[in-house]
């Protein structure tokens, strides 16, 4: 394979995008093992009182990612993210506006590899949320282990990331008065495994639990639709049925991550890597679906709000598509 080198002399405003982008991956790949490491580190050497006050904090701490999580606006005003968008670039579409006294549950598709999207847009504000939605609060849904971490769960937090157990979203969905927004990547973790250039395959179909989760809270529904998510990486061929895809959802059932195998460019050379490739997403923000508070929802009134929301994701595409870059003949492939 030929190595395709990055100029000598680039501006300075590109090494700043390359430099945020690293240590975003790094975030996602190494920095739990490192904050874990670090703990242990502490606990076994002459840090272990700090890592015994730390631990007591854990313990009393241990709900909060549950309980709306515990932002920071100022880490979500970092100058790194504005680098981060810019590398891409990332832009938040509104296409309908938001009233701040409801709350919202966001379903957010594809998953794509890393979340790249819904990253940019709802843990930082260098997309302009705030601007384009006054009166609401992103909060993105992930995983309840990486809140386990030591130091790791702070510094996710701190950028708006939440417990995705059913209690947190409960909790936000909930809130008194309004303006909170729970943002759910819905095919999860194995959509990402068929995240790759030109796929736009969605889980959706099997997957109930987030419009049950808005009926009961009356919450409304508003699908998103990120445009660009899947062009950042390639992924190792594993189709249905071949061994790397049975490893893989083997290990995605067993610890509940995907394990995508994916390369894409380097720091200095643009042949191979783990660095996403410089590819626009357009994150498109629907119109809401409005849902009356159903605490005890009966199967059919799931199955008639699914189908709806199906409407609205497929309309939701089909009329922004062209618009970023989706040839006309191509659709959403729902599974």
């Amino acid at each position: 394979m030929r190595v395709q080198f990055a100029p000598l002399r680039l501006p300075l405003r590109r090494r700043l995008q390359t430099a945020a982008v690293v240590q975003w991956v790094f975030s996602f790949l190494a920095l739990a093992q490192c904050c874990l490491l670090l703990f242990l580190a502490l606990l076994l050497g002459s840090g272990w009182l700090l890592a015994v006050l730390y631990a007591a904090w854990l313990y009393l701490d241990w709900d909060t990612p549950a309980r709306g999580g515990r932002r920071s606006a100022w880490v979500r005003r970092w100058a790194v993210w504005r680098h981060f968008r810019d590398y891409f670039p990332i832009t938040l579409v509104k296409t309908a506006p938001l009233e701040p006294r409801r709350n919202y549950l966001f379903g957010f598709h594809p998953h794509g590899v890393l979340v790249a999207g819904a990253f940019g847009n709802f843990c930082t504000e260098a997309t302009g949320f705030q601007e384009l939605f006054p009166g609401l609060t992103p909060h993105l849904l992930m995983l309840p282990f990486w809140f386990r971490v030591p130091f790791f769960r702070d510094y996710i937090m701190s950028g708006g990331l939440v417990s995705s157990e059913k209690a947190s979203a409960a909790h936000l969905l909930g809130r008194e008065g309004g303006g909170q927004v729970a943002v759910v990547a819905v095919g999860g973790p194995p959509e990402a495994l068929e995240a790759r250039p030109g796929a736009l395959t969605i889980r959706i179909l099997g997957r109930r639990g987030f419009v049950k989760m808005a009926l009961q809270h009356g919450a409304a529904l508003v699908p998103v639709f990120s445009f660009g998510e899947n062009e950042l990486f390639h992924q190792l061929s594993n189709p249905k049925g071949s061994f790397v895809r049975a490893v893989q959802d083997r290990l995605q059932k067993v610890l509940g991550l995907a394990l995508p195998l994916f390369h894409a460019r380097g720091v200095f050379q643009y042949s191979f890597g783990l660095l996403p490739f410089r590819r626009p997403i357009h994150t498109v923000v629907g119109a809401p679906i409005l849902v009356p508070k159903t605490p005890h929802p009966s199967q059919e009134a799931i199955d008639e709000l699914h189908k709806t929301y199906l409407e609205n994701l497929v309309q939701l595409f089909e009329e922004n598509k062209t618009r970023y870059g989706v040839p006309e003949d191509k659709h959403l492939h729902l599974v």
